[in-house]
């Protein structure tokens, strides 16, 4: 089962690219933004919940559907491309076992504990 959900997240990522490149934009800008959404750690320089908070807001994919929605409804390129590079990246870090984040520890998230040491 493990490995079927990867293959969703593959899917989704692959996705988020391909919808990228129907803009009109060169695809090696979507790698150039690509971990942008990972500044959202910074927050956990603010404490655990904090941190938790900023980092699962900027990995939820209700956002990033948001983005898209409403970059094809305004018709803004920006918007579009910042929900396609979201969702894209959202899903590869599913496919590496990061999931949106408990406020209790940096380590433990909804997919399951990550680091060296997993409970």
């Amino acid at each position: 089962m493990k490995n079927l959900i990867k293959i969703e997240e593959l899917a989704m990522l692959v996705g988020g690219f391909l919808f990228f490149l129907l803009l009109p934009y060169s695809g090696w800008w979507f790698f150039v933004f690509f971990l942008v959404p990972d500044i959202s750690m910074l927050g956990y320089l603010f404490g655990i919940k904090i941190g938790a908070n900023c980092y699962n807001l900027a990995h939820h994919r209700a956002l990033a559907i948001l983005f898209l929605a409403l970059g094809i409804y305004l018709s803004n390129d920006y918007l579009t491309a910042a929900g396609c590079i979201l969702f894209s990246h959202i899903a590869f870090d599913r496919i590496l076992g990061y999931g949106l984040k408990y406020p209790d520890s940096f380590n433990h998230t909804h997919l399951g504990k990550i680091g060296r040491k997993k409970e």
